[in-house]
């Protein structure tokens, strides 16, 4: 409640207040008794019952700025899911996975998968600074970003460069926005990957765990910031993680990169699920997001979405 409305509403409560005394003493000034206890009496309604209306009046125009606000909210919420993908095209040979939750009505997560033509398709993952609306919206212009320079054909080091500097132009200062772009060759499985200060995504196949490190700062930190490309290879059977960090911070436990590894060296085609059972709500306390992709260890095995 604005500070004007809550000053009025104390006036209000304490005239009811002072009108009980009043009432309770027969006195308008108490120990002073008037001999005129009708007059204290009607005084005395009259001052509760102006008190009832000031608290009435503000107590209606709060509830009625809230009721405005939570529509409002839905109507963004409802805007924002339109901007992120609900279903994710089938790619053959491998299979994508999605699963975004945010923490309010809107969140600051960002995930996209966009064909980018010639076999390749761009995985994209941004986390910006804050929660609430003030995310959210700074969420839909790094959307509106990737896919327009996605669509001139931009590799990720340009879209990179190109979005550090719009951030940096127009957006406050004390925001900022975590990215990692990831472009999938899907005949030879190549990932180029460009990670502006985000979350390592996880690359399992045959060999250790790789985690796709950042090659870059932060987006909307300073403009004049470089990024590089680093490539990696999606053998038949991997599989590539990436994520927000509220999906670590929701693990419970000192061991949440171990946790997610075990769910990830699952066999039986529920490693969604399990990342998903992962999230503690109890530790719950930022958006997440998820993105999983699999190669098919039978390359010509047409990708399920789900």
């Amino acid at each position: 409640m604005p500070r004007r409305k809550r000053i009025i509403t104390w006036i209000g409560h304490g005239l009811q207040a002072y009108a009980v005394c009043c009432l309770w003493a027969r006195s308008l000034v108490w120990p002073l008794m008037w001999p005129n206890p009708i007059l204290v009496l009607l005084i005395a309604l009259t001052l509760y019952y102006v008190g009832a209306i000031l608290m009435n009046r503000m107590l209606t125009s709060e509830l009625v700025r809230k009721t405005q606000l939570e529509a409002d909210q839905i109507a963004a919420r409802q805007i924002q899911q339109t901007l992120t993908p609900a279903h994710v095209d089938a790619l053959p040979g491998y299979q994508v996975e999605t699963f975004y939750r945010p923490l309010r009505e809107v969140g600051g997560d960002y995930f996209d998968v966009i064909e980018l033509g010639g076999g390749r398709t761009l995985f994209a993952v941004a986390d910006v600074s804050g929660k609430g609306m003030p995310a959210a919206l700074l969420a839909a212009n790094i959307q509106a970003l990737v896919r327009s320079i996605a669509g001139v054909g931009a590799d990720a080091v340009a879209m990179a460069g190109q979005m550090n500097r719009h951030l940096s132009r127009y957006t406050p200062g004390e925001r900022f926005a975590t990215a990692v772009f990831v472009v999938l060759d899907r005949d030879t499985g190549e990932l180029t990957w460009v990670n502006a200060g985000h979350n390592a995504p996880i690359l399992v196949d045959s060999g250790p765990p790789r985690a796709l490190e950042a090659t870059g700062l932060p987006l909307g930190l300073f403009p004049e910031a470089a990024y590089t490309a680093n490539t990696a290879v999606l053998s038949p059977g991997g599989t590539l993680l990436l994520f927000t960090d509220g999906l670590t911070d929701s693990i419970s436990g000192e061991n949440a990169e171990d946790r997610m590894l075990d769910a990830l060296a699952d066999v039986s085609g529920k490693t969604m699920d399990l990342l998903k059972s992962l999230v503690d709500p109890e530790f719950n306390e930022d958006d997440v997001t998820i993105l999983l992709v699999k190669r098919h260890a039978d390359t010509a095995f047409l990708s399920t979405v789900r």
